[in-house]
């Protein structure tokens, strides 16, 4: 647990800061000349437990969204002529140009057709 920690001398604030010439961490004031060690010299520390697959954006509810713009693309799963369609938001090298379609009648969500099978993302 983070805690603040002050200086004994001016009652300012210690911050973290890197000694070279002792090769530790030390709470040192900008005020005055004081630092004293870091009990615990862990900084940062990001714990990767579960590697996570980003999904695209895709809800029920998007085929009947009202402010998305509409398309007479065919389904390939019911073949209705009317789906909306919208840009990946995840800034993926690639899949940031490409626009994914959603039914408005099942739901079915696609790539763009146009594009070659091997450049369509993983659906």
């Amino acid at each position: 647990m983070a805690s603040l920690h002050f200086c004994s001398e001016c009652n300012n604030l210690l911050y973290p800061k890197a000694d070279p010439a002792r090769r530790n961490m030390v709470y040192a004031c900008r005020i005055c000349t004081y630092d004293e060690d870091v009990d615990n010299a862990c900084v940062y520390r990001n714990d990767l437990l579960t590697v996570t697959k980003e999904q695209k954006g895709v809800v029920t509810d998007l085929g009947t969204d009202p402010t998305l713009a509409h398309s007479n693309i065919p389904c390939p799963r019911c073949h209705n002529e009317d789906a909306v369609y919208f840009q990946d938001q995840s800034k993926r090298k690639e899949t940031r140009m490409i626009l994914f379609f959603v039914c408005s009648k099942c739901n079915e969500s696609f790539s763009d057709p146009s594009l070659p099978q091997d450049a369509r993302p993983e659906m």
